[in-house]
C-alpha cells in the first residue's frame, strides 16, 4: 500500500504564497486536485514520474507550479498570487500508469488532504 503525506496546507492573504508537499514512496506520476466547500473535486496539476512534462487546469496556470524530487520521493505544489477562490482542500494522488491524466478516477492513491484557506 502506498502512502502519501501531504505538508503545507495553511491561511494565507490574497496575493500571497504556500507550497504544499506530497512525500510517496516510488515512482508514480503525481497528481494535485481541490475540493472547494459545495462543489465537487477537481484537477489542479499533474506530473510526469521522472519529472518532465506537466499539465494544469486552466484556473492555477501562470500561478501555480508542480515539481518533483525524486531523490526525496516528494511532490510540491508551489501556489503563488493565491485567490479567495483557491481555497480548497488540496489532494495529492499518485497514478500506477505512467501518462499524465486529470480524471480523479485514474489516480490509485490519495493523500490525506491539506486545507488551504486564502482570506481577502
Amino acid at each position: 500500500q502506498v502512502q502519501l503525506i501531504e505538508s503545507g496546507g495553511g491561511l494565507v492573504q490574497t496575493g500571497g504564497s504556500l507550497r504544499l508537499s506530497c512525500a510517496a514512496s516510488g515512482r508514480y506520476t503525481m497528481g494535485w486536485f481541490r475540493q472547494a466547500p459545495g462543489k465537487e473535486r477537481e484537477f489542479v496539476a499533474a506530473i510526469w514520474w521522472n519529472g518532465g512534462p506537466t499539465r494544469y487546469a486552466d484556473s492555477v496556470k501562470g500561478r501555480f507550479t508542480i515539481s518533483r524530487d525524486n531523490a526525496k520521493n516528494t511532490v510540491y505544489l508551489q501556489m503563488n498570487s493565491l485567490k479567495p477562490e483557491d481555497t480548497a482542500v488540496y489532494y495529492c494522488a499518485a497514478r500506477r500508469s505512467f501518462s499524465i491524466v486529470t480524471v480523479q478516477q485514474e489516480y490509485d492513491y490519495w493523500g490525506q488532504g491539506s486545507q488551504v484557506t486564502v482570506s481577502s
